[in-house]
């Protein structure tokens, strides 16, 4: 599954459990909507780890983060799955806010390169 706009990517690799965002985020409400299913689809395959690479995802605004919550949120409704976020220290926006996630999730391994 994947989405691709002019400004982002989505993408779900069912093979290894991986979801990738690239580029920026700059949506509103319902326009997150395909991002959000396809990231409730991952969550709801309920794989043993489940993987968020987020390292070439530049800008990410506070729709989009709450976009991210809600999968995290799905993720700790099934109980079956381990989270790992994967970040990048090149964007300061990542570790202010992906820990947050952890808040959701204590589970939830950050790795920020």
């Amino acid at each position: 599954m994947e989405i691709v706009h002019p400004d982002y990517e989505v993408r779900y690799d069912e093979a290894s459990s991986t979801v990738t965002c690239k580029g920026s985020f700059r949506l509103h409400g319902d326009e997150y909507t395909p991002v959000l299913d396809l990231l409730l689809k991952a969550a709801d395959a309920m794989p043993a780890l489940l993987t968020l690479d987020v390292r070439e995802l530049q800008f990410l605004n506070s729709s989009g983060i709450n976009t991210l919550s809600k999968l995290i949120l799905r993720v700790r409704n099934h109980k079956v799955t381990q989270v790992v976020v994967r970040g990048s220290a090149r964007f300061p926006w990542q570790e202010k806010s992906l820990i947050n996630l952890q808040r959701l999730l204590p589970a939830l391994k950050l790795e920020i390169a």
